[in-house]
């Protein structure tokens, strides 16, 4: 077969609007060694684009740098090939890094509709070193964390850099179908010097808000067969904990050596819907979670899910309103998960045997939680329809069933692109509930059941200039959404905004400019005022990857009872002033409430951040964020966070990092009538070693330690740990 090459236009001049490219992906039953090169003869015979465009920040412009993907399958593999021309190799920006960390290097990647539905995408990519990042993207907007199992390899030549991507399809879902199948398609590259740019396979409508309707599409994949699709991980925990409970002149017991044997299985029932089960699972969690400053905050904080379980398919469960969050799950003895797509259809469910409940307590001015030591059943259903290639309609229905209590939620939701340009979204759920008596006595909740509903409804317009968007949020006083993370209830909420973006010219200075006007109201059900906020947002994106963002906002604050007039000013700027270091900084300062106290003050937040790549292999990243308040008394408190992070990455699939994280908290006790201490401080550091085959064939080693003290008694270990875990994918 003859490679067909679609040849950018001359510079300066924006590609022609089609590409004269044979776009059937070509069936050829050769290996290849997946080193980077692309030096195999069956190279030749693949099908070949050209990436003529730039899409970001240029408009369809000329691609400042050539690029071309080379495309081939044979019965069990898809095969991605790039060559990326550079005129300074000596430019390319390189690093050794974890899995998905490496978007701030140069890279390119692949994207696949497989079900060519334009709703959902794969997205693989690999840096000039050979280091994985992938993710599944729902369009317009969303992005679920994915950790799929393929292989890449890439190579830095005298020229630029190359590079090969090798996926089998067990890994991904597809159109179950013996004659040829249509794909979307695009493929991409980040080119990172003074500027970001960004090119492609094809022109964007900026003004068209579904980039997949606009991909190319490829064909072919006859008989594409993703094998037995059968994946079993065995793993092995083991960890010994030393508490000391009493401090700090307790003794620190040594705690007994656990160990934990669990298996997790995944089978492609067909090429498109895979059934995961497991018992003991793997669901424990290496990564520590980032620490968010929780003095002063009335609700409860979000943290993202990294447990492999839960990630799998997680993009199946979104729904407008955060109704499924699967952190609420805390640990779990067994699940089983179905996920997949059967034409216009898709589905998603898991049941999860919990072995401890975690509540959130929800209100409309905070929340509470508690968690008790009973188990239950927790149960999601997720059904979509697709209505052409515009609209989806949707149902959802939760269900957490313990020792005297249970809470479900059922309803329906909707996703309608009415024109290229306008979108709505809307979502309407009941829910059911009832707490255990002692939990209602103590929360101060109703006894017997809860009943009520909660709705939102959200129109967004958008061209490549200027957008308007209105929200509306309606939350019943007693409904309840224990499996997903709605810590505020009880309130309605309507807000109304608009925005003009200025896109860069070839001569333009900058990237992007964007100013951005919103104004918002929320109330209780009783009508008594919550927040009431008016707020301008003016961004620019500029050299050296640059962003900075001024926002000034006035806004109204109901709580108990009392109203609060608050001004704020909130200040950000970001840089990458070479291809080894990033800084950034963030303030905000203005008006504030008390909440302990329900009295105004004036609080001033600070995240100063920088990141330093010290050669391919070392990298260091500091972050510090304080806040200090202020009252007519005199200060009130002053918390500050600071992190040092260490990794050595000694290749792509091995790296020990050192984390040093120091928190203090003082408070002016003369302000507070709740006898809290001064100071609350500690310092946690960690120890990790990580080697990866692959997402799920792994080995880490790790020790952590974490100290604690007051005004009264100095940092005193209160906690130390150490554990390993073996996991391996077994792929028949």
């Amino acid at each position: 077969m003859i490679a067909l090459i679609a040849m950018p236009a001359a510079a300066g001049e924006a590609p022609p609007a089609t590409q004269a490219a044979a776009r059937l992906i070509p069936r050829i039953e050769a290996k290849i060694v997946v080193d980077g090169t692309l030096d195999e003869a069956v190279w030749g015979e693949a099908w070949t684009y050209e990436l003529g465009y730039e899409v970001d920040p240029g408009e369809n412009t000329s691609a400042p740098v050539r690029t071309e993907v080379l495309v081939f399958h044979d019965r069990t593999h898809l095969y991605v090939g790039f060559r990326a021309w550079d005129p300074d190799p000596s430019a390319i920006r390189a690093h050794l890094s974890d899995r998905d960390a490496a978007w701030a290097d140069d890279w390119v990647g692949v994207v696949l509709d497989t079900f060519n539905d334009e709703r959902r995408n794969y997205l693989l990519a690999v840096n000039p070193l050979g280091v994985q990042m992938d993710a599944i993207e729902s369009w317009p907007g969303g992005k679920t964390v994915w950790d799929g199992i393929w292989a890449s390899a890439a190579a830095v030549q005298p020229w630029g850099w190359s590079a090969e991507i090798s996926v089998p399809f067990s890994t991904l879902r597809f159109q179950r179908s013996a004659d040829p199948q249509v794909w979307g398609f695009d493929a991409i590259r980040g080119y990172s010097r003074d500027t970001f740019h960004q090119m492609g396979a094809f022109p964007r409508d900026r003004s068209n808000n579904c980039y997949l309707c606009q991909s190319l599409k490829i064909t072919g994949f006859a008989g594409a067969s993703p094998g037995r699709n059968l994946e079993v991980v065995p793993t092995l925990t083991a960890s010994r904990t030393d508490v000391r409970d009493e401090l700090p002149d307790g003794p620190l017991v040594e705690g007994d050596v656990e160990t934990e044997l669990g298996v997790t299985a995944r089978w492609g029932m067909t090429p498109n819907l895979t059934l995961s089960g497991a018992v003991n699972p793997d669901f424990s969690q290496v990564e520590a979670d980032a620490r968010q400053l929780d003095i002063n905050e009335p609700f409860a904080l979000f943290y993202d899910e990294k447990r492999p379980f839960f990630m799998e398919g997680a993009d199946y469960f979104d729904t407008p309103l955060d109704a499924v969050y699967t952190r609420m799950i805390r640990d779990p003895a067994w699940g089983l998960k179905l996920t997949g797509k059967e034409g216009s259809h898709t589905v998603g469910g898991y049941v999860v045997e919990d072995d401890v409940t975690n509540l959130i307590i929800p209100g409309s001015q905070g929340s509470d939680g508690t968690s008790l030591q009973t188990d239950n059943l927790s149960t999601v259903l997720r059904y979509e329809h697709d209505i052409g290639n515009r609209h989806t309609l949707g149902a959802l229905i939760t269900n957490r069933e313990g020792n005297d209590y249970y809470n479900r939620v059922a309803g329906i939701d909707g996703d309608f692109r009415i024109s290229e340009q306008d979108r709505v979204m809307l979502q309407l759920l009941g829910s059911s509930t009832r707490y255990p008596d002692e939990v209602a006595a103590e929360f101060e909740q109703p006894t017997g059941e809860l009943d009520d509903l909660a709705t939102e409804l959200v129109y967004e317009h958008q061209t490549r200039t200027v957008s308007w968007w209105g929200i509306y949020d309606d939350v019943g006083t007693d409904f309840r959404a224990d499996l997903g993370f709605m810590p505020r209830v009880d309130y309605r909420f309507g807000e109304v905004g608009a925005g003009y973006t200025w896109n860069a010219t070839p001569t333009s200075w900058y990237s992007r400019i964007d100013l951005d006007a919103e104004l918002n109201h929320s109330e209780d059900q009783r009508g008594n005022l919550l927040e009431e906020e008016a707020a301008v947002e003016f961004s620019l994106q500029g050299p050296l990857e640059s962003h900075a963002t001024v926002e000034p906002s006035y806004r109204r604050e109901g709580y108990s009872g009392e109203e609060f007039e608050l001004s704020q000013l909130s200040l950000e700027l970001s840089i990458k002033p070479n291809r080894d270091s990033q800084a950034w900084v963030a303030v905000a300062a203005g008006g504030q409430v008390d909440y302990t106290n329900v009295q105004q003050g004036d609080a001033v937040n600070l995240d100063l951040g920088l990141v330093y790549r010290l050669g391919r292999h070392l990298r260091f990243q500091l972050e510090n964020l304080h806040e200090t308040m202020d009252v007519d008394q005199g200060w009130l408190y002053q918390a500050n966070i600071a992190q040092l992070e260490a990794t050595w990455q000694l290749d792509v699939r091995t790296f020990i990092r050192a984390i040093l994280q120091h928190v203090v908290y003082d408070y002016n006790t003369e302000l507070y009538e709740d006898g809290r201490s001064t100071r609350d401080e500690e310092l946690y550091a960690q120890l990790l070693f990580s080697y990866k085959v692959n997402p799920r064939t792994v080995v880490f080693v790790g020790y952590s330690e974490d100290a604690r003290g007051d005004a009264t008694y100095d940092l005193t270990p209160a906690i130390r740990s150490v554990f390993v875990k073996l996991g391996y994918a077994w792929v028949p």
